[in-house]
């Protein structure tokens, strides 16, 4: 587990390069069960390539992981990469999409792009969106590692989609885990290997930012109320500094069973209130 010297480094990195490498971050027997089970079920639900260029016609991307297998439960609460998430971003964050990304050979470049440039904000801004790069293979030249632009994240406009920019190739061992800010310039390497590439995408945005995938209607009652509370929390079962997200001044993870959520801020500033008064009188 990272300690507060190690969180506080690849936050660092986050800040002034964009991105850091977490290397090690899962155990194997981790990162092997996940690829046996992105396997299982692509065999058991018939699931194919991508049907886009920009998703890649030679990828197999599996949203909504977190309704196939437990063990994918494990990836957005993983003690290696949400705490710098959290100290980045804050403990109130949110998953914004986790899906898998597995470039059969043959798969071409991805173009470089920035993931936050259909959001109308200038930039540089703050990040506010992390995304985690899991290599569940290991990342290599002619598999389809990452590309990166280092420091693009502070540049003050996106790429041209479809020019070809000098990138820098994101290599790294499996069980390694690539956190970037999602204004960083990227772009997915091309398969030129005989092999697969296995990978996900796990992404976390701000309590107050719509998350990419809608997590409260694509994830079943029954699956997320078997969640653990962090978990809920993170798909949505939660309310953003006490104000944002509420259901009737409630907060929603009480819809999966959970006896007592957040105060809203209101409720909260007068039970404050109440107990400075209460104080004052002893």
């Amino acid at each position: 587990m990272l300690d507060e010297a190690d969180i506080q480094l690849h936050a660092d990195r986050i800040r002034d390069d964009g991105y850091t490498v977490i290397e090690g971050a899962a155990a194997p027997a981790l990162v092997e069960g996940l690829k046996q089970a992105l396997e299982r079920i692509e065999r058991e639900h018939n699931l194919g390539p991508a049907k886009t260029s920009f998703e890649g016609f030679k990828t197999v991307r599996i949203n909504n992981l977190l309704t196939y297998d437990d063990i994918f439960w494990e990836v957005p609460l993983h003690e290696n990469v949400l705490p710098v998430v959290e100290h980045v971003l804050d403990k109130e964050c949110l998953l914004s999409s986790f899906c898998s990304l597995v470039l059969g050979p043959g798969q071409e470049a991805q173009p470089i792009h920035e993931d936050t440039q259909l959001i109308p904000l200038p930039r540089p801004h703050i990040p506010i969106t992390l995304n985690a790069i899991w290599a569940l293979s290991d990342f290599r030249d002619d598999n389809g590692a990452t590309r990166i632009i280092p420091g693009s994240h502070k540049f003050p406009s996106s790429p041209e989609y479809g020019k070809d920019y000098d990138a820098v190739t994101a290599t790294m061992a499996a069980g390694s885990v690539m956190l970037f800010d999602s204004a960083l310039w990227h772009g997915g390497g091309a398969n030129t290997s005989d092999g697969r590439r296995f990978a996900f995408s796990c992404a976390y945005c701000w309590g107050w930012m719509r998350q990419q995938e809608n997590l409260q209607l694509g994830i079943p009652h029954e699956t997320a109320r078997r969640f653990p509370r962090r978990l809920q929390e993170l798909c949505g079962y939660s309310v953003y500094k006490g104000q944002f997200g509420h259901i009737d001044n409630h907060d929603p993870i009480e819809l999966l069973g959970r006896e007592r959520g957040k105060r809203m801020v209101w409720e909260a500033t007068d039970v404050r209130k109440a107990r400075m008064a209460e104080a004052a009188k002893q």
